[in-house]
């Protein structure tokens, strides 16, 4: 057994008895000022602790993401009407995907960015259109050729009116013209415009009235408008309404279309019977836009590879005008990747000087051709994309934080030969930005704080000694000179 007297040998902190010890006010003071500082010190190094040290590293690409990106984007085009407009992706590795329509949405706005209707949907337009049998056989003219003038003089006369908008230049207004000539013989037969008086077919070249055509936001030819008496006032943002014609163009089917417009309508009254259109009929009619402009809004994924998001006028049976044609656009926004939310990012202020400075670069800018360039004028955006990745070590390991993807944007006009286009050229780069955070382990902060606690104490206590020791010096040496 070993005696407690030898254990006590071992003591590393002999006390001394009380009796033997004395306290000072010069000892009291400094023990405060110690106290007083250990406490700064210990503030200090909790601050210290708290906080999480960050360090930069550009590295190759490691995305965990997977192989595609995802694109948002809503931008406003002035002059390009929602019938036509189509959302194109391609890249270097041959992907090609032409009006892209299951995840975009289209919205009518005036010259202003308003809005100026519901959705619309362009799943109508998209079909084969049947043009009948090519025919080189000549047919008299049954639709009426319409002015400015006779336009408005016959658009409040008939209950019915069905204008063809077309082009002489255009391969699908001269594909359509003599089913069309033949439709409105049929039609005239039928229904006689003086004795009858419910419906006329008529024709408006949209080279020699132009003024017209503008009017009634004409962008692709032919186009077919059916106007109704007394649905042209001046209701919505100042705007006529109509409707446009997106079935098959051979004669039987424009007869067709005509009869199941006519049908409703008493031939005596010109009342809309109640039963109203015929259901063949309205599933190849739709609300024309009352404005030129489109919002054009949704998202794509892309491949990340180098390539292009395109908005331009698209269609399978019109013909455009490129020199009339305007892509200027403005973008409320243009993301890349999953956007990082406000409010995490509020959360986490301590990333703000590291993210969300460029994901949105292009947001809020307009670029709006007043035809100073001239026409057949494309607007490219080159955007460069880098990752940005905050990763944190907790127990050992790295978890990721956020993942964000940044870019620059470098925009241009260029004039083409071709149909102008806005289009966004995306490249994505081989590195990424990681961000780590490298939080301080808990057994440091214990370290530290004991090393504040016992070097303080024993330099207050050395201080404390040689000061003691100088003061009894000093009464010494005055005592020896008083004797």
């Amino acid at each position: 057994m070993v005696s407690s007297t030898k254990l006590k040998s071992v003591d590393f902190y002999r006390k001394i008895p009380r009796d033997l010890t004395e306290a000072s006010l010069s000892g009291a003071g400094l023990s405060i000022v110690a106290a007083l500082f250990m406490m700064f010190l210990f503030g200090m190094e909790l601050s210290s602790y708290l906080e999480v040290n960050t360090t930069t590293a550009v590295i190759v690409d490691k995305s965990s993401d997977g192989d595609f990106l995802r694109i948002d984007f809503n931008i406003s085009f002035p002059a390009l009407s929602c019938e036509f407009a189509s959302v194109d992706v391609s890249d270097v590795l041959g992907t090609n995907r032409l009006n892209i329509t299951k995840t975009i949405r289209k919205f009518p706005i005036d010259p202003h960015l308003r809005s100026t209707g519901a959705e619309f949907h362009s799943g109508l337009a998209l079909h084969n259109i049947n043009h009948g049998e090519e025919t080189k056989e000549e047919f008299p003219d049954g639709a009426i050729p319409l002015t400015s003038a006779s336009f408005e003089a016959l658009s409040h006369h008939f209950p019915i009116l069905v204008v063809n908008f077309n082009a002489p230049w255009c391969y699908w207004s001269n594909r359509l013209k003599p089913a069309w000539e033949k439709a409105a013989n049929i039609i005239k037969q039928r229904y006689d415009p003086e004795a009858d008086g419910r419906v006329l077919l008529g024709n408006v070249d949209c080279t020699e009235e132009p003024a017209l055509c503008k009017r009634n936001h004409i962008q692709g030819y032919p186009s077919i408008r059916i106007f109704r008496k007394g649905s042209d006032l001046r209701e919505d943002h100042g705007h006529h309404e109509h409707e446009s014609y997106y079935g098959d163009r051979d004669t039987d089917s424009i007869v067709k279309m005509v009869e199941g417009l006519v049908a409703p309508i008493h031939p005596e009254t010109h009342k809309v019977a109640l039963e109203g259109k015929s259901n063949d009929t309205v599933k190849n009619l739709k609300k024309a836009p009352v404005t030129g402009g489109c919002r054009v809004e949704g998202y794509v994924r892309v491949k990340k590879v180098p390539g292009n998001l395109v908005i331009s006028a698209h269609s399978g049976a019109h013909s455009f005008d490129s020199s009339q044609m305007n892509m200027s656009h403005v973008v409320s926004h243009l993301s890349f990747g999953r956007m990082i939310s406000p409010r995490l990012l509020t959360d986490m202020k301590r990333l703000l000087p590291y993210l969300g400075l460029s994901h949105d670069r292009l947001d809020g800018k307009a670029f709006i051709n007043q035809h100073e360039f001239g026409a057949n004028v494309t607007i490219e955006h080159y955007l460069q994309i880098v990752k940005t990745e905050v990763i944190t070590r907790r127990s050992g390991q790295e978890h990721s934080l956020i993942e964000e993807y940044e870019y620059t944007a470098h925009s241009s006009v260029a004039q083409t030969y071709y149909l102008p286009v806005a289009k966004f050229h995306f490249e994505l780069s081989p590195m990424q930005i990681l961000i780590t955070e490298n939080p301080k382990s808990f057994s440091h902060f214990i370290t530290n704080l004991c090393a504040i606690i016992g070097g303080v104490f024993t330099v207050a206590g050395i201080l404390d000694s040689i000061f003691h020791n100088t003061v009894r010096l000093i009464k010494k040496v005055e005592l020896g000179k008083n004797i």
